[in-house]
């Protein structure tokens, strides 16, 4: 069976956000997300809190945070909190840092760092004791919920093997099955050479979508997206080239993409999406009717994807919702339409 999540941006009003998320949960969604960059959008443990109090079957979370903008002890702390909030509704999705870190003048986490920080949160988070700045720390409130699971992003080889050695899935921030599929590869590799259960490790894709057959006008609307993923790989070329172990389909159209102005992240019109070809929109997002969304995310079942995100962030994106929990969901399990 396939899943559904639906992110909003924490925008104001935040009403409108606790609406949308209580609107996803009647229409199907497993999951409702948002982002955290604080200085672009407003708070998301607050939106995420209004939503926890507002609904009752929707898991919610952050797709995705990271352990550097935060003190990695808070976020943990942040999430045990909201798991008794939402009678144990959580998920953490958690990658590097992006805009919050660059917004501020900081890097990404560096992977060494990043994987530290992932163990330490993962088990303070959920009620067990770790070993942290040479202090031994519990969160004695927080033994005995359920198990909050912890959902890493990532692109490249480094990142991916910590998602296989400590997360409980992947995020892959693109809909291409060719480059879903090797990422999948490379995190259930890094799983088995850990000992854990690869089978286990449960990829989840996210992209925008809408269900529309005006691919010419919805392309301009969602060009942002492989924009803003080309920041991450251009990272990976930095450190890999682009005749090494990252496939083509991922390195190549990020050498077009000339500047990224992230006061535009993730809007539709964003400037830097003049660099994007209509190819890559089509092969990155979820757009076409729905037939045509159905047979793609076949593709993606097939592949192992366990859940797809839908990135809802452009001028339909309440049409989007809506069409997906009537007639895209129903596809793949039980509607729940009221």
């Amino acid at each position: 069976m396939l899943d559904f999540g639906a992110t909003f941006l924490p925008d104001p009003p935040s009403r409108r956000y606790v609406e949308r998320v209580v609107r996803a949960e009647e229409l199907g969604f497993s999951h409702g997300w948002t982002y955290d960059s604080h200085i672009l959008w407003q708070e998301g443990y607050v939106f995420l809190t209004l939503a926890a109090m507002a609904t009752s079957r929707i898991h919610l979370g952050h797709c995705v945070t990271n352990p550097g903008i935060r003190e990695p002890t808070v976020t943990a702390s942040a999430y045990a909190t909201l798991q008794d909030v939402s009678a144990g509704r959580m998920a953490l999705g958690i990658g590097r840092g992006d805009s919050s870190r660059r917004v501020v003048g900081l890097e990404p986490v560096p992977v060494a760092r990043f994987e530290q920080s992932l163990e330490m949160i993962k088990a303070l988070m959920n009620g067990r004791e770790v070993q942290w700045n040479g202090k031994t720390l519990q969160l004695a409130w927080a033994q005995g919920q359920p198990e909050i699971p912890m959902y890493v992003a990532g692109y490249g080889p480094r990142a991916l093997g910590v998602a296989g050695r400590v997360g409980d899935g992947v995020v892959i921030q693109l809909a291409d099955p060719e480059i879903t599929g090797w990422i999948i590869d490379r995190a259930r590799a890094a799983a088995v050479e850990a000992g854990r259960d690869a089978g286990a490790l449960a990829p989840i894709v996210c992209a925008p979508a809408v269900v529309d057959a005006d691919l010419p006008r919805w392309r301009e609307e969602t060009r942002w997206f492989p924009a803003m993923v080309s920041n991450h790989v251009k990272d990976l070329i930095a450190r890999y080239g682009t005749e090494g172990e990252i496939p083509k389909a991922l390195t190549d159209f990020a050498l077009a993409v000339e500047e990224y102005d992230y006061s535009e992240h993730s809007l539709v019109g964003a400037s830097h999406g003049q660099y994007i070809s209509d190819e890559i929109c089509d092969r990155f997002c979820l757009l076409g009717d729905a037939d045509q969304q159905i047979a793609r995310l076949r593709e993606l079942e097939q592949l192992g994807v366990k859940q797809v995100n839908l990135y809802l962030m452009t001028s339909e994106l309440d049409e989007t919702m809506e069409r997906y929990g009537r007639e895209i969901i129903p596809e793949f399990q039980a509607s729940t339409v009221t």
